[in-house]
């Protein structure tokens, strides 16, 4: 299989949201406005698509329910995800709450947080179960996908945990390193560093307007 890079994935995502927007309004997009609503070009957009096989006519662009239904299956879309978060704070508690997830296709299943005055409570429609029960309780809901929302010095153990408990993928929201089993799939989201990111190219794009000024 060709070795798609995460940019391009994320591209996909989004077109995949801007056709959802669109769908039953029209029934054809061109490559043109999928990369007006996106921010992309129509060139790119072509060929982020290409990467997966001819889509669309010439001169007449794609028909948004098939591209929409062609786009889920790339993305994995085409069925449920069961997803477990651990770790019930703000963030945990906040993605909890996330109504899109399960418009997406992602069901959160279990909960889990260490402090016992947490444990028991409902928090979107489930009950926070403790952490002691984590391994028990993901094989038993059969579990997919671990989000992990703990503070750092946590988040290694309950990815082993995680790992050892049959997940093969990880969101990780705690800015430190984890690991997992040779075919694990994990993603880490650091707030900070995207922060960074946005400061270094601001920074830049000033320095470079005072250079020429």
């Amino acid at each position: 299989m060709k070795k798609i890079s995460e940019s391009a994935v994320r591209r996909l995502s989004l077109y995949l949201r801007l056709l959802r927007v669109v769908a039953g309004k029209q029934e054809l997009i061109s490559s043109q406005e999928l990369a007006e609503r996106s921010g992309a070009t129509s060139a790119q957009v072509r060929k982020d698509l290409s990467l997966f096989g001819s889509f669309g006519q010439r001169g007449r662009g794609y028909e948004v329910d098939d591209l929409i239904e062609t786009l889920e299956g790339i993305l994995g879309l085409g069925r449920r995800w069961r997803v477990a978060i651990v770790g019930v704070g703000k963030l945990g508690s906040a993605l909890l709450g996330y109504r899109e997830l399960s418009q997406r296709g992602f069901d959160v299943v279990a909960a889990f947080d260490v402090d016992a005055r947490k444990v028991g409570e409902k928090l979107g429609g489930l009950d926070v179960s403790d952490i002691d029960s984590l391994e028990r309780v993901i094989r038993e809901r059969e579990v997919e996908i671990g989000i992990i929302t703990t503070p750092p010095e946590a988040a290694p153990d309950v990815a082993d945990r995680l790992t050892r408990a049959g997940v093969s993928a990880i969101l990780n929201f705690a800015p430190v390193k984890i690991g997992g089993n040779e075919g694990m799939v994990i993603r880490t989201m650091d707030l900070a560093l995207e922060l960074e990111g946005l400061t270094f190219a601001l920074t830049s794009s000033r320095d470079g307007e005072r250079s020429h000024a």
